[in-house]
């Protein structure tokens, strides 16, 4: 290079031969075109953010990454080699490994028996070699420095551990090229900030990430590079540096919208007590005493051993407390009965919508009525076919939820267009009380913001709100913020709240029991 020439990021990066890439890539689905010319360029040892609204293309180029599809047109790349043929499925486990939302690893077997799953080494009598095998998967875990006992059963492994797993058992066929989908969409900020020690030591051992995130600010601390898609096509490729937030939310969205405000502090005490729990006990929390006025919507915060989950699913049914009491409207909450405790007024958005949320194979229809068979079916337990229809095609209409049809499978939906479904069977019932636990977890901008308006609407109607997150924009809307820690409520935050206090009272930075109060 001649002194003083200069190479920006980008040129540098183009310089560097791709380790992966779609070029020009074409996918449809009957009518539906899912891919339009798009690219993808990987380089090796960087981490590269996908990212774009749900439905932009995202999951289809994933899947002809990995060799799940064969592209229309177009063509994928390996080291500058064609993608080996779709039913060579050692020759992909070798150029490129997924781990994926909703985790492939078996809860009832061991951590060494999921990383050599159908490879277990075998002895005399091809019987397996067990003693064998647990040596070579510490031998594994110990080379990408996963510290997890083998022995371990996987149903007692964290979300964190267990996408560690998985991605040392990828590692193990010999990829190097490994895709995260939504990959902290479970964690708290102490197992995400693991999983990025872990990805840039990995980088540093020369494996190279495609991370998928709708946390846009996750992009910015562990990508080098992103790409942007929007309806099916690619929009742009930049250094993560040299792309501010607002021009990346504008590449994603098409449009720039105004920035966000904080809800504004409003004063609520002439309102009526909604909900009241008095020293509330259970598996993960104790001593928990709150009020809920109507109209008011109220968050709790705290890390994934706070006990802030447990204690959602307590108020909604799906748990029993060992001690305490709660009343909606001063009647008792019917604890551990989920049937009772909607025909009492109280509806629930679960933390993960593919496991509690939603039934794969029933429609749109089934799917966003499902609580009113519980409190509203007619003479005979039932509910007019027709009638659900109706109600689905208004909740499809009035919450935008992008579908074939409210026939369609719920399963064929994006993942923010899943979530919209769950939140429209929580809201079928027209609840007192609606408790929302990671409400936008894996859905794009525009769902999120969408989802979060829903809130703005229940609170006009005088619902009592719970809103359970780890994302700050989702308690943003919150008239006041719980922080709990190891199952006590240590501070309170009014509207208003500055993003340092509250996420250092989340980590336990700040002065417990130290309650910032109206």
């Amino acid at each position: 290079m001649p002194v003083g020439s200069t190479t920006t990021p980008a040129e540098a990066r183009e310089a560097t031969p791709a380790l992966a890439q779609a070029i020009d890539v074409v996918k449809r689905f009957g009518p539906t075109t899912a891919l339009d010319h798009a690219h993808l360029r990987i380089v090796p040892g960087e981490s590269h953010a996908l990212v774009g609204r749900n439905g932009a293309g995202k999951s289809t180029l994933v899947s002809l990454l990995t060799g799940l599809a064969r592209p229309d047109a177009g063509r994928i790349l390996f080291d500058g080699q064609p993608a080996p043929s779709l039913t060579d499925r050692h020759a992909w486990r070798r150029r490129v490994a997924c781990v994926y939302q909703k985790s492939t690893i078996v809860p009832q077997l061991t951590v060494a028996e999921n990383v050599f799953l159908n490879r277990q080494p075998t002895g005399p009598g091809r019987l397996v070699a067990w003693r064998r095998m647990r040596v070579q998967a510490r031998e594994l875990l110990d080379r990408w420095g996963v510290e997890i006992p083998v022995d371990t059963p996987a149903c007692d492994l964290s979300v964190g551990d267990r996408q560690l797993v998985e991605i040392a058992r990828s590692l193990s066929f010999g990829a190097r090229f490994v895709i995260l989908d939504e990959p902290t969409a479970q964690l708290d900020s102490r197992e995400i900030e693991r999983l990025f020690t872990r990805m840039r030591a990995l980088q540093a051992a020369d494996v190279t990430f495609l991370f998928i995130s709708h946390h846009l600010h996750e992009v910015y601390e562990i990508c080098q590079s992103v790409t942007v898609m929007r309806d099916a096509r690619w929009i742009t490729t930049r250094p993560v540096a040299a792309m501010p937030h607002t021009e990346l939310v504008a590449a994603m969205t098409g449009e720039r919208g105004p920035e966000k405000a904080a809800a504004e502090r409003r004063d609520l005490t002439h309102r009526p007590i909604r909900l009241r729990v008095s020293r509330l006990a259970g598996d993960a929390f104790s001593g928990v005493s709150l009020t809920i006025r109507q109209g008011e919507v109220l968050g709790l915060a705290g890390g994934s051993a706070s006990g802030k989950v447990e204690l959602a699913e307590t108020l909604v049914g799906l748990r029993r407390p060992k001690s305490g009491t709660a009343t909606l409207d001063d009647a008792p909450l019917p604890f551990g009965n989920v049937p009772k405790s909607l025909a009492a007024g109280i509806a629930c958005v679960p933390r993960d919508r593919h496991d509690q949320g939603l039934i794969a194979d029933l429609s749109v229809t089934e799917n966003s009525t499902l609580t009113l068979r519980c409190v509203r079916a007619g003479r005979f337990g039932t509910i007019s076919p027709a009638r659900e229809r109706e109600r689905a095609r208004r909740v499809v209409a009035d919450l935008d939820i992008k579908t074939p049809g409210v026939d369609a499978p719920v399963n064929a939906l994006s993942g923010g267009n899943q979530q919209k479904v769950v939140m429209a069977r929580a809201l079928a019932t027209d609840p007192c009380l609606l408790v929302l636990i990671n409400p936008t977890a894996g859905v794009d901008v525009k769902s999120k913001e969408a989802l979060l308006g829903l809130v703005d609407d229940r609170r006009e109607r005088h619902t009592a709100v719970v809103v359970i997150s780890d994302e700050l924009d989702d308690l943003r809307t919150c008239d006041r913020v719980l922080v709990l820690r190891h199952g006590r409520v240590t501070t309170e935050h009014p509207a208003g709240w500055r993003d340092n206090d509250l996420v250092a009272a989340i980590e336990g930075l700040s002065d417990e029991g130290a309650a910032t109060r109206d």
